[in-house]
């Protein structure tokens, strides 16, 4: 059984013709005492677009990357890139400039700073734009880690213990602004802020109910 859904979430359609096709893959791992993040993006263009003959898809680009980052700080504490497939012989000269990225936080800011480190000549554009699809992933691993190092340890409950509100503006401050819904001005985070306690996310909740569990009870339970 496989750990992810392997399913094409873009399907084909038929009435198209295909001329490119582009696939992140980021995978978070935990690797005491820190994160591994590791991406790759890989261009590829269809059979026989190019090469009558060819029958097989062609792969034009295909850049690799490792974050190792600290936890719960989310700094980098190390970098390794790889060129698999690539245009020029010269492509892979660039690897070593993105060792700057040791010591940044991969949290807010994050994409403004690799703009200007690695954007237009100052880096490669394809390992810039995965590094972009990577640093959410290490943002939404905080509570998978929570959770690992909890089911490690046998502690069950890991679940935070309600907050004060100075304590809920630090715990949320990264995501603030980040999107609509975090709106510093919207109206959940103004929930937040007068002490409503944050349900289970949508797609969490669904699944609980899909296996039968309440989420209310399911929630009091991880807090022990």
């Amino acid at each position: 059984m496989s750990t992810f859904n392997r399913d094409d979430i873009l399907p084909p359609d038929p009435d198209l013709e295909v001329l490119h096709d582009r696939e992140y893959r980021v995978r978070a791992f935990r690797k005491d005492p820190n994160l591994l993040i590791r991406g790759a993006v890989r261009d590829q263009k269809p059979p026989r677009l190019y090469i009558d003959e060819d029958d097989e898809p062609l792969t034009i680009h295909h850049m690799q990357v490792d974050l190792e980052v600290a936890f719960p700080t989310l700094e980098i504490a190390g970098v390794t890139v790889h060129f698999e497939t690539h245009p020029n012989d010269t492509c892979p000269l660039i690897t070593d400039h993105y060792d700057k990225l040791v010591g940044l936080s991969i949290a807010r800011g994050f994409t403004h700073r690799v703009r200007e480190l690695f954007g237009g000549p100052r880096g490669c554009t394809h390992t810039t734009a995965l590094l972009q699809a990577m640093a959410p992933v290490a943002v939404q691993c905080i509570w998978s880690m929570r959770a690992s190092q909890s089911k490690q340890t046998g502690n069950v409950s890991f679940l935070p213990r309600e907050l004060s509100g100075a304590e809920k503006e630090a715990q949320w401050a990264m995501n603030l602004n980040t999107c609509h819904v975090w709106a510093e001005d919207g109206e959940f985070v103004e929930q937040i802020r007068q002490g409503a306690s944050l349900q289970p996310p949508l797609f969490a909740r669904q699944r609980m109910i899909d296996l039968g569990i309440d989420p209310d009870e399911w929630r009091s339970r991880m807090r022990g």
